[in-house]
């Protein structure tokens, strides 16, 4: 395996770390803290760099089905990202999120774990 794909594999994996301690702490505490606030942010910041490596050392088309599926989770974490980003400025830290905000979280989460392991399933398959 090319390095800058292992790299992007290594940081992928630390998105998902990421992204799932979000998950977790938006369940527990349906408010925009410091702390998820500081998970998304980071595994959304990790997940880009991912995808370059990805896109940079893959030798397949960046448009294939896992590419398409990949770019939407991705553009889906960023879109959650910058809602509750767009909340925690307009009502602090205290308010609840709506239903709404937290559905699509758990939305945009659930379709991101699919690339993830859609792609798991290609690095095994391609060995």
């Amino acid at each position: 395996m090319k390095p800058i794909l292992l790299a992007g594999v290594i940081i992928v994996n630390f998105a998902l770390l990421a992204y799932t301690l979000f998950i977790i702490q938006e369940h527990k505490k349906k408010r925009a803290t410091k702390m998820l606030l500081s998970f998304l942010t980071v595994g959304v910041v990790l997940d880009v760099i991912a995808t370059i490596c990805m896109i940079s050392g893959s030798e397949n088309s960046p448009f294939s089905p896992h590419g398409i599926l990949g770019y939407s989770s991705l553009g889906g974490m960023l879109l959650d990202m910058v809602l509750i980003w767009r909340f925690k400025l307009q009502n602090g830290s205290k308010v609840t999120f709506s239903k709404g905000l937290n559905l699509y979280s758990k939305i945009a989460y659930s379709w991101w774990i699919l690339a993830f392991i859609t792609g798991a399933i290609l690095v095994a398959s391609s060995k």
